[in-house]
């Protein structure tokens, strides 16, 4: 997996002496600070897109590195994607669909569409980095200048000033271009959609009955109290020691995750998980039980305290993470789990804040509704907790029109059919 790192840049300048050359710091040109910089797997450094961040940085006033630095994010998922599937990036065949270039695209609309991994914006973003570093290759004779890549066209942008003049542009597209277009249907955090209750139930279930303890319970976490995978992984068993009743909310207990906890959180932010005090239970027992007590012993005195650890003792990282669902996406489809298909861990925590939602707007006003799921999900602008409210009050008025539809048009259909196979 390709690597992107910050350096400190100090710009160099040759100096000649007699037959000899050294270099030296060059006086008129500042240093660099956190230029970032990207390394294939094997730890060599991809010295084209690297030349490019250079140039990126050098060509705005003061460095922008953080758009740079965006911009290298892009290149550095786009180096992860070339070595896992064995690609060269300066390799341009004449069938265009064997390109590589071609074939990320498609993955990225993918991922978009089908897996909901990738904003809409994100997809748009990163392809058009790849196609302006691929540019930049080209000038500068990293790849052949005469060769064809993609095809580019012109497009004419038209906007209006205040008082009604149309001014317009002339702009470059790639082919290769994705547009920014939403994914269809209701989504929430991550662009992801919730399980149906009755579906999270059956997941859990089925994780418990097939002995998959460590999944079970980072499940439940992610469906009873709505944690992210990070805040999850980095829980301690001293966390959930700690966990303290909730005055206020009868068989509820309060963990604090955030800064000075140990646990991770996305954006730093500090708070309280809700977690049922019976899974609270539940997870006390698992922390001591024999199951986990042999993974804590094989363990750095690092790791021993994190409530869960992999069979060789280790903190589960994305990676490891990532091969366990798609194991369980593979079982739970030969089960006969049709909607764990696509299943993403993300989901459990749109579950939980679908379910809380509903269940406060049934009982309290919409800004007391959105206070208490904001506070509860962690959320650090309420923006991200607004959705919540939108999807599930439109929620019934799909469901209506969905039934009302069914019922005006199905026999039609039915006459229809019985007409053309009488």
């Amino acid at each position: 997996m390709a690597n992107l790192e910050n350096i400190r840049f100090t710009p160099m300048c040759e100096v000649v002496e007699g037959d000899g050359v050294r270099w030296e710091p060059d006086r008129l040109a500042a240093t660099i600070a956190d230029l970032p910089q990207l390394f294939w797997d094997d730890g060599e450094p991809w010295s084209e897109v690297n030349h490019w961040a250079l140039t990126k940085v050098k060509s705005t006033v003061g460095g922008d590195i953080k758009t740079v630095t965006s911009l290298m994010k892009h290149l550095a998922a786009y180096a992860s994607w070339l070595e896992s599937n064995g690609f060269d990036w300066r390799h341009f065949p004449m069938r265009v669909t064997d390109r590589a270039v071609v074939q990320f695209r498609r993955e990225l609309i993918r991922q978009r569409d089908e897996l909901g991994l990738l904003r809409p914006s994100t997809a748009t973003a990163r392809m058009a980095a790849v196609v302006q570093f691929y540019r930049h290759a080209q000038v500068y004779g990293f790849v052949e200048r005469r060769s064809s890549m993609w095809r580019d066209k012109q497009v004419l942008v038209r906007s209006y000033d205040n008082v009604g003049f149309v001014r317009t542009m002339l702009r470059i597209s790639s082919e290769l271009a994705i547009p920014n277009r939403g994914r269809p249907g209701g989504q929430l955090e991550a662009g992801l959609t919730p399980l149906r209750p009755e579906h999270a139930r059956q997941l859990l279930d089925f994780t418990e009955k097939e002995g998959l303890l460590e999944l079970h319970y980072m499940l439940s976490l992610g469906v009873l109290s709505g944690a992210r995978l990070e805040t999850v992984a980095t829980l301690g068993v001293r966390n959930i020691e700690d966990a303290r009743p909730d005055t206020s909310m009868s068989g509820c207990s309060r963990v604090s995750v955030g800064p000075g906890t140990g646990v991770e959180t996305k954006f730093d932010v500090s708070g309280d998980l809700l977690v049922p005090t019976y899974l609270i239970e539940a997870l006390k027992g698992y922390a001591y039980s024999m199951h986990r007590l042999g993974r804590q012993a094989q363990a750095s005195e690092a790791n021993r305290g994190r409530l869960f650890l992999t069979v060789r003792g280790n903190p589960y990282e994305p990676q490891t993470f990532n091969r366990l669902m798609t194991d369980l996406r593979r079982r739970g489809m030969a089960n006969g789990m049709r909607f764990m298909e696509q299943f993403k861990f993300h989901q459990t925590r749109a579950t939980y804040g679908t379910m809380v939602m509903e269940l406060a707007l049934g009982v309290a006003s919409v800004k007391d509704a959105v206070a208490f799921v904001r506070d509860s999900m962690l959320h650090k602008d309420e923006a991200t907790t607004f959705r919540y409210v939108h999807f599930v009050q439109k929620t019934p008025v799909k469901v209506a029109i969905g039934k009302e539809f069914a019922a005006v048009f199905s026999g039609v259909l039915n006459r229809d059919w019985n007409k053309f196979h009488a």
